[in-house]
């Protein structure tokens, strides 16, 4: 059992009921934490001599006229050290050390806030503790800063045809934009920018902004809506009628909201407001305060839950050939995905959208091509296992009988898609999916989904979060530069938690030759960095995004995908910087999986091994772009590596990437 170390209450000054200010350090003392209480309750952050926020207002009105947060008196403050190792199952290491101090103000009006320090950033939230019922007007959450530094901003995209006031447009969005790199007092004031957020502070350091533990709440948006150097929380307010439309009728179309953020219990904790800091780039892409911050595991005993690799069928448009049937939705085509997948030892096949019947928004017509019990039994002789996609508002309306009778009959899990928000509704939908499917030894995938916030801690069977700008938008999108994005995201949107990004495709293209084909998609970048992104993005249900005939083709890479691990005994980022490139190490029992990716600029890597705990290899395998790969973006090289006193050189070509095995 771990030991729980409590200090003698830290305690802050001689008597709280005088004191007007309140420190707590994190456990190395590079960060402090200020708490003033003046006209209004405020915070501000240090990081050595840098100032990461300046002070910042926090509170929250309730529907009865209870305001938080103005002309704040402390009951008590008591402070506590804690120290321990969590133990992480389907993550990317197999345990944490969560080792934090802690500050709780207890103040009059039935409030508490809890602000914790750790060594890579620092926390806040509040808790009541009301006997009814409350609303939640509002609530006040702003992020201050001493200069007008540069962030990088994703923007909500706004759907068209919507009504209604411009800001509650933006409630209606999939949490998916790449990242605007401009000064804070340059954001458009109209705009919503969803989380994680980041902004640069002084001397090379950086935070990044997210929220933990989203339970009964909405999520949290931020705009900058008076120029100056500072960001204010907003919220989707709560849903007052909404009617079924939408994508195909599968989703809950807002149509008027109400005049408060929440409804909810009036004893509870509320959702932790995170600011991550890193003194280097590389620190960002390996911080793990969203999933300690996250509620304990509610699910008991995950054994059931395996993860893995997924066939998949939408992104490659169901293109096999070769073959002596027609191929789409239909049985024929599915036992082909099932077949190369038992061939190549992957876990999963999916059946995206389609085999239901469209537009009904019920899981129980089933289109006639499909049968999905043979399926599963098919599926299950070949030790492969069957994940149906469904729709949001079609899985809402039955989600007790669905899940019994997918359960039942040997489906392993469902992609739930088309969300598209994040008010107190939809994240209620959310706990409820993700309870009622563990019920059934169901895993989920959240898809048009908002980013993740712990819950994949909470409830383990949540494998997988969409949220994020991915490969698919390379079927219809032909001005995004997704090779910078794809080394921006692993320090800002991963460092909430796992992303469905669904890479691994065998067509790859330069920056001149790529085009966006819905039917026959490609990436852009090389096929080396395809492998790479294996290792690189974080996903314990991990797509293969491409047709199993093309899999097929490229023998070497897809043995190499498909025998890569989805969850992780220990991670380490070697070196990397936002928006340019990465390297990280992954360990699964006693391999170390190293995957580095560039932007498309051409570069020399060193990576240096030493730091790897108990590494001894003195050679592995290597996966390294070709001569010609900046040419032919598919032109690699496989072969040895050798390690020279722990090192080993790698070339990257543009937009290129390197994976090796040791």
């Amino acid at each position: 059992m771990k030991k729980l170390l409590l200090s003698a209450l830290l305690l802050l000054c001689v008597s709280a009921f005088a004191q007007k200010q309140y420190t707590l350090q994190s456990p190395d003392k590079d960060i402090t934490v200020t708490v003033e209480l003046g006209e209004q309750l405020t915070y501000s952050v240090t990081h050595g001599n840098t100032c990461v926020l300046a002070p910042s207002p926090i509170g929250m009105q309730l529907g009865d006229g209870t305001i938080f947060g103005t002309k704040p008196v402390v009951k008590s403050a008591k402070a506590r050290s804690f120290n321990q190792k969590l133990q992480s199952p389907l993550y990317k290491k197999a345990e944490i050390p969560e080792v934090y101090n802690e500050l709780v103000l207890t103040f009059k009006g039935n409030f508490k806030v809890i602000f914790r320090a750790y060594d890579a950033g620092v926390a806040y939230r509040f808790e009541t503790d009301f006997r009814k019922p409350i609303i939640v007007k509002s609530e006040t959450a702003d992020f201050n800063f001493d200069k007008d530094y540069q962030g990088l901003i994703p923007y909500v995209l706004r759907r068209a045809g919507q009504e209604g006031p411009l800001i509650n447009q933006q409630f209606y969005n999939s949490f998916e934009n790449t990242y605007s790199h401009i000064n804070l007092n340059q954001m458009d004031p109209e705009k919503l920018a969803f989380l994680p957020l980041l902004v640069e502070l002084s001397d090379g350091k950086k935070a990044v902004i997210t929220e933990a533990d989203l339970e009964d709440f909405p999520g949290l948006y931020l705009r900058n809506a008076n120029g100056k150097n500072g960001l204010s929380a907003v919220h989707a307010p709560y849903p007052k009628t909404r009617e079924q439309g939408g994508h195909n009728n599968l989703q809950w179309i807002v149509k008027e909201r109400e005049n408060y953020i929440a409804k909810t219990d009036g004893k509870r904790a509320f959702p932790w407001r995170i600011i991550t800091i890193s003194e280097n780039d590389k620190e960002l892409a390996d911080n793990d305060l969203v999933y300690l911050l996250a509620s304990p595991n509610r699910i008991g005993d995950v054994s059931w839950i395996q993860p893995g690799k997924v066939a998949w069928d939408w992104w490659n448009a169901w293109n096999i050939y070769g073959v002596d049937f027609k191929a789409g939705i239909n049985n024929d085509t599915y036992k082909y995905y099932i077949d190369f997948a038992s061939q190549y030892g992957i876990e999963y096949v999916i059946l995206d959208e389609g085999w239901a019947v469209n537009k009904k928004a019920d899981l129980f017509q089933v289109v006639p091509e499909i049968n999905i019990k043979e399926l599963v039994d098919y599926g299950a002789d070949r030790n492969v296992g069957i994940v149906l996609w469904v729709g949001y508002a079609a899985i809402d309306k039955d989600m007790e009988h669905v899940c019994q009778h997918y359960a039942d009959m040997g489906v392993k899990g469902f992609k739930v898609d088309f969300m598209d928000g994040d008010d107190q509704m939809i994240v209620d939908f959310y706990y409820r999916m993700a309870e009622t499917a563990a019920r059934y030894h169901l895993f989920i995938d959240f898809h048009g989904a908002y980013k993740p916030t712990g819950l994949n801690r909470t409830y383990p069977n949540v494998l997988n979060h969409e949220g994020v700008y991915g490969l698919e938008q390379a079927k219809w999108d032909n001005e995004s530069d997704l090779v910078t994005n794809e080394v921006t995201i692993p320090f800002i949107r991963m460092l909430a938690g796992p992303l469905d990004y669904t890479q691994g495709a065998m067509k790859n293209a330069n920056k001149n030759n790529f085009a966006a084909i819905y039917t026959e998609p490609m990436s852009q970048g090389t096929r080396c960095r395809q492998l790479a992104e294996y290792v690189i993005f974080e996903s314990p249900f991990n797509m293969l995004c491409d047709s199993p005939s093309n899999y097929m083709k490229e023998e070497e890479c897809t043995q190499f995908i498909a025998s890569v691990p989805t969850t992780w005994d220990e991670t380490m980022v070697l070196d990397g910087k936002v928006g340019e490139y990465l390297v990280i190490a992954r360990r699964k029992d006693f391999h170390w999986y190293v995957g580095a990716i560039t932007n498309w600029e051409e570069r020399d890597i060193e990576i240096d091994l030493g730091v790897l705990p108990n590494f001894g290899a003195k050679s592995g395998h290597i996966f390294r772009d070709g001569p010609n790969a900046n040419r032919v973006a598919k032109d690699y090289v496989s072969e040895q590596a050798q390690v020279w006193g722990n090192k080993v050189k790698v070339h990257l070509a543009k937009g290129g990437g390197a994976v090796m095995v040791f």
